[in-house]
C-alpha cells in the first residue's frame, strides 16, 4: 500500500478558528507520528458546523466572531455538575451573580450546592445586569462497581434459530435463551447485537450496525405467536399458510444451506403483523399502547410517519418531495394525516416490539440473572434514515462518520454515518442522547456502547472525499458522559464501551473513573509497552468485560487452528504472502497455548481426554479469561459448539455472507437454540465458568 499524499496543511488562522469549534488541525496514528489535517478537511468541517471559512476573510472573521463570542458568553449552552460538588463552569462567574435553578422536580433554587441528579434549568444574572441561561445536566459521579463477577453469553440474535423462529431468531428465541441460560447455566447476562430498526426496501442491509434509527427497535425481531391478537385474526387460515411459509425458511436455512434472508422473514412478518393490525385491541391493551403512545411522544410520531411516507417515497428522505424532507413543514403534516392508518400501525408495531423486549429481559431477570440482557448501541445511523430525517438538524450535513488512516488500512475508513453536531448537541441540553439512552434502557440490565471513543471525538470525512481527506471533532467528552451516566444510574443498568483499537490517552481513565466498564479480548491482550508477550492475567484490568472474541473476529476454534488466515486467503483479504501470515498466526495461537499451558489450564475435557484437542484448548482459554479479575466475562455462544466462521468479515461486501449465518458446529452444520441446550460441549465449557475456572 502507498501513504497518501500530504496535503496543504491549515494556516495559523484557520488553524485557532478549528480549535475554537473542536475541529482537529491534525491526528497521530501512533504516539511517535504526527499528521497534519488538510486545509480542505478543515474547511469542510468547519462549514458543516455552520462555519465559513472559504476565504481569508471568511475565516478571520469567523474567528473574530467566536473570540467575541467565547469572550462575552457568562455559561455555555450546557453545564455539567456532579452530584456532591458545584459544577465547575460557575467558578468562572463575576463575583456577586445570582443563580436561579429549575430543577426537573419542579422545585427552584439559588444555590448550586446539594443538587437532585436531572437535567436542570440554570440562570445566572451578574451584578451588572447581564444574564445566561444554560442548561444544567447533575449526574452522580459514577456508576456503582457490579455486585460480583458474572458470565454470559454473547450472540448475534438472527443468528439464534429455534425450532419456532421465522427463518431467523428473535426475541421469543431471546426469552427462551435469557431463560435458559440464567436457571440453567448460571449465567448473569446475554448481550446481543443492536437491534435498532433497519432501513426497509430490498435487499436491506443486513449489518445491525447502519440502522434507520437507532431509538425504535426493528420489528422483523417480533415473535408473532406470541402477539395476544394472534388468537383472534379473522382470517386464521391465512395467519397458518403464512406460518407454513415460515417453516419453509427456517428449515432451508437449518437443513439446506441457505443463508438467513431477512427480507423473506420480513415479508412474511409483515403480512402477519397487519392482519393482526386488524383485531381490535381490548381495554387493557389500548390503555398500555395509549400509554406507551404517550410516553414516546413526538420522537414516535416522527419514527412512524417516516416509515409511513417511505412506503410512498422510498426510504432515502433525500429523494422525497421537497416539502416532506422536512418533518415540521406543513407538507409532512398534510401527508401524516392523509396516512394516519399507516403511522398508527409502525407505531403498534414499535409497542409491540418494545413489549417483546422487556418480556425479554425479565425473563432474564426471573431466571437469577443479576445483569439480564446486555443491548448494543451502534455508533450511528443511516443517513436516508428515519432519525437522520426526524433530527436532522443535530446531524452534520455532509458528513460520515469513518476512522484515519493507520498500521492496518493505509487508506482510513468511511462508515457511512452522518455525525451528531456537537454544538447543537449542546444547545438542546443533550436532548437526542438523553432519550436515545432512556430509550434502550427501557428493556436493558446493561448497555454496550460501540466504538465508546465517540464519546470523545469522532473522525469526520466529508462527502465526496476519501476518509484520508478527514479530521477528528471534539465533543464535550464530560457532558456525554454525564448523560450516560445519569440515564444508566436512573435504570440501573451497567454500561460497557468498546474500546478496542486505537485510543487516545486518557480516555479509558475517564471511563473508568465514572464507571463504564471496558472491553478486554483475549488476543489483543499483549504487554505492548514492554516485551509484547500474552499479558498474564494478573495484568488485566478489572474493570471490564473480558471475552475471547466477538463478531467482527475469528471465532476462537479458527483463532487456534489458523483456519480464519486460510478464509481471509481465499477471499483475497491478505496484504503478505500466505506462508508469512500463516506463520505470524501458528506463533501467536503459540504462545497463548504456552502461556494457558504454564498456568496449568490446559487439561483434557471433563478432567482428563486429550489436552491438545481444540475443545480442551477453548475450555482453557475460559479458564484463563476466569483467572484475570475482570467483572464480566463473556463466552461467544457459537464457540460453545465449535463453530468456524466469523458473523462478520471486515473488508468485504458481497464476498462473505456476513451478518446472515446461522450457529453452526465444528462441520458447519447449523445448531439450533434446542440443540445448543443439549449440547454436552456447550455444558461443558459453562460448566467450567460455574465453577470459576477451578
Amino acid at each position: 500500500m502507498t501513504a497518501p499524499r500530504p496535503a496543504d496543511p491549515p494556516s495559523e488562522d484557520l488553524s485557532r478558528l478549528a480549535v475554537l469549534h473542536g475541529v482537529a488541525t491534525s491526528y497521530s496514528p501512533s504516539p511517535d507520528r504526527s499528521v497534519a489535517a488538510s486545509a480542505t478537511a478543515v474547511t469542510l468541517t468547519l462549514a458543516a458546523l455552520g462555519v465559513d471559512a472559504s476565504t481569508l476573510g471568511a475565516i478571520r472573521a469567523a474567528l473574530a466572531a467566536r473570540e467575541r463570542e467565547l469572550g462575552e458568553r457568562l455559561l455555555p449552552p450546557t453545564v455539567v455538575g456532579w452530584s456532591g460538588s458545584p459544577p465547575a463552569a460557575l467558578a468562572a462567574l463575576p463575583e456577586g451573580t445570582r443563580l436561579r435553578i429549575d430543577t426537573e422536580q419542579g422545585e427552584s433554587r439559588t444555590e448550586a450546592d446539594r443538587l437532585p441528579p436531572g437535567v436542570h434549568r440554570l440562570t445566572a444574572t451578574t451584578p451588572d445586569g447581564r444574564t445566561a441561561t444554560a442548561h444544567l445536566i447533575v449526574a452522580p459521579p459514577r456508576l456503582p462497581t457490579p455486585a460480583g463477577r458474572s458470565h454470559g453469553l454473547l450472540v448475534q440474535l438472527y443468528s439464534l434459530l429455534s425450532r419456532r423462529s421465522w427463518g431467523m431468531g428473535d426475541l421469543g428465541d431471546l426469552a427462551e435463551l435469557a431463560g435458559w441460560a440464567g436457571r440453567s447455566l448460571g449465567a448473569g447476562f446475554v448481550q446481543v447485537n443492536p437491534l435498532h430498526a433497519a432501513v426497509p426496501g430490498a435487499p436491506t442491509d443486513p449489518s445491525p450496525y447502519r440502522p434507520s434509527s437507532r431509538r425504535f427497535p426493528d420489528p422483523v425481531h417480533l415473535r408473532v405467536e406470541d402477539i395476544p391478537e394472534a388468537a383472534y385474526v379473522d382470517d386464521p387460515e391465512r395467519l397458518r399458510a403464512l406460518l407454513e411459509r415460515a417453516g419453509r425458511l427456517r428449515e432451508a436455512v437449518l437443513h439446506k444451506g441457505a443463508l438467513i434472508d431477512r427480507d423473506a422473514v420480513w415479508e412474511l412478518k409483515r403480512e402477519a403483523l397487519e392482519l393482526l393490525g386488524e383485531v381490535p385491541l381490548g381495554p387493557g391493551r389500548r390503555a398500555a399502547y395509549c400509554d406507551f403512545l404517550a410516553e414516546q411522544g413526538q420522537a414516535l410520531e416522527d419514527h412512524a410517519t417516516w416509515c409511513a411516507l417511505a412506503e410512498v417515497h422510498g426510504s432515502d428522505w433525500h429523494r422525497w418531495p421537497t416539502g416532506l424532507r422536512d418533518p415540521r413543514s406543513a407538507e409532512t403534516t398534510e401527508a401524516r394525516n392523509g396516512l394516519m392508518d399507516r403511522v398508527d400501525f409502525w407505531s403498534r408495531l414499535a409497542w409491540l416490539t418494545d413489549t417483546q423486549l422487556t418480556a425479554a429481559q425479565r425473563a432474564g431477570l426471573e431466571a437469577g440473572m443479576p445483569v439480564g440482557i446486555v443491548h448494543d448501541l451502534a455508533v450511528g445511523v443511516h443517513p436516508g434514515g428515519a432519525d437522520a430525517w426526524a433530527q436532522q438538524e443535530h446531524f452534520a450535513a455532509g458528513m460520515s462518520v469513518g476512522a484515519p488512516p493507520d498500521a492496518f488500512n493505509a487508506r482510513g475508513q468511511d462508515w457511512g454515518l452522518p455525525p451528531w453536531r456537537p454544538d447543537r448537541l449542546a444547545e438542546s441540553g443533550y436532548a437526542p442522547f438523553r432519550d436515545l439512552l432512556r430509550a434502550l434502557f427501557r428493556y436493558a440490565g446493561a448497555l454496550r456502547i460501540d466504538h465508546v471513543m465517540g464519546l470523545f471525538r469522532l473522525w469526520w470525512v466529508p462527502q465526496g472525499h476519501p476518509p484520508t481527506e478527514g479530521t477528528y471533532v471534539r465533543y464535550d467528552a464530560e457532558a456525554m458522559l454525564a448523560v450516560l451516566v445519569l440515564e444508566a444510574s436512573r435504570a440501573g443498568a451497567l454500561v460497557i464501551g468498546e474500546d478496542l483499537g486505537t485510543v487516545e490517552p486518557g480516555v479509558r481513565e475517564a471511563l473508568r473513573e465514572r464507571g463504564v466498564l471496558g472491553t478486554s479480548v483475549l488476543w489483543f491482550e499483549r504487554d505492548w509497552d514492554g516485551d509484547g508477550r500474552p499479558l498474564p492475567p494478573d495484568g488485566w484490568r478489572a474493570d471490564c468485560l473480558a471475552t475471547a472474541t466477538t463478531h467482527d473476529l475469528p471465532s476462537t476454534a479458527a483463532r487456534l487452528t489458523g483456519e480464519h488466515v486460510e478464509l481471509r486467503d481465499s477471499l483475497g483479504l491478505l496484504t503478505r504472502p500466505l506462508e508469512e501470515e500463516r506463520a505470524e498466526a501458528a506463533a501467536d495461537a503459540g504462545e497463548w497455548l504456552s502461556l494457558l499451558s504454564r498456568l496449568g489450564l490446559l487439561r483434557g475435557t471433563g478432567g482428563g481426554g486429550d489436552m491438545s484437542s481444540e475443545e480442551a484448548q477453548i475450555q482453557a482459554v475460559h479458564r484463563f479469561l476466569l483467572r484475570t479479575p475482570a467483572r464480566m466475562v463473556g463466552v461467544w455462544l457459537p464457540d460453545g459448539v465449535g463453530d468456524r466462521r466469523p458473523q462478520n468479515l471486515p473488508g468485504t461486501w458481497d464476498q462473505y455472507p456476513n451478518w446472515r449465518l446461522p450457529i453452526a458446529d465444528a462441520r458447519g452444520r447449523p445448531v439450533t437454540l434446542e440443540d445448543l441446550a443439549a449440547s454436552p460441549r456447550l455444558h461443558a465449557l459453562m460448566e467450567v465458568l460455574r465453577e470459576g475456572g477451578a
